[in-house]
């Protein structure tokens, strides 16, 4: 008997004020890339080269979404992030080649199974099954990049429960978006559909079913997802 293979057309994101959206390629993540997160987590502050895991595309969760609250851990965490969404081909980029090659930004969520995480590192071992599961990568509406006057002075936030959890500046990276894109793109060729989540500050902490996230960035949508059982 033939076996039946289902094919699943690329997760869409959509656009702030646009009837159209925004098919998505890969997701890229940057680590530690806000230093008082990289110490509440017991880890080195290290500024020499971003370092970076990835998602697959189809652990994207849109905006107004419930998230499920995934198996295999007791200790999911929220970690609010800006998103940015590549417009043109980037490989082995220059400062020059940036200006037009952002398409927008967004507010995300990576969310993590932290003692998943936790035991993968003490054992030298991948953070693979903690960091890529079914709705771990949380994306609010793309703002296209022409409608951010400085993405640089922004002021992002998780408010869990009405009450305000994660809060840092975009200026407060490690590295900045135009040094991940530039380093990003000498091991791979960064096109349209690419996703590259920036990292986190300080305050990440676990949810639990019915619980509220929203993640606000100054001059983006805000996103919202509810956790559910």
């Amino acid at each position: 008997m033939k076996p039946v293979f289902s094919t699943s057309e690329p997760p869409i994101l959509k656009v702030t004020g646009r009837n159209y959206g925004y098919p998505v390629r890969r997701i890229f993540c940057v680590g530690r890339n806000y230093a008082e997160h990289v110490l509440e987590l017991g880890n080195k502050v290290e500024k020499k080269q971003p370092f970076y895991f990835t998602k697959s595309a189809f652990s994207l969760l849109g905006s107004e979404k419930n998230l499920t609250y995934p198996p295999m851990t007791n200790e999911l965490h929220h970690e609010v992030e800006l998103v940015v969404a590549i417009a043109k081909p980037l490989q082995k980029a220059n400062r020059e080649d940036l200006k037009v090659s952002i398409f927008g930004y967004a507010c995300g969520l990576d969310m993590t199974r932290r003692d998943l995480q936790s035991i993968a590192k003490k054992q030298g071992k991948p953070w693979d099954m903690s960091k890529d599961f079914d709705g771990s990568a949380i994306i609010g509406k793309i703002t296209e990049a022409k409608k951010v006057p400085d993405i640089r002075k922004a002021n992002l936030k998780l408010f869990l429960n009405n009450r305000l959890q994660q809060h840092g500046q975009i200026s407060d990276m490690i590295h900045s978006v135009d040094e991940i894109l530039l380093d990003l793109s000498k091991y791979t060729q960064l096109i349209p559909g690419d996703l590259v989540m920036t990292g986190t500050p300080a305050g990440v902490s676990a949810v639990k079913p019915g619980d509220l996230l929203v993640a606000q960035i100054d001059g983006l949508t805000e996103l919202k997802v509810k956790i559910t059982e």
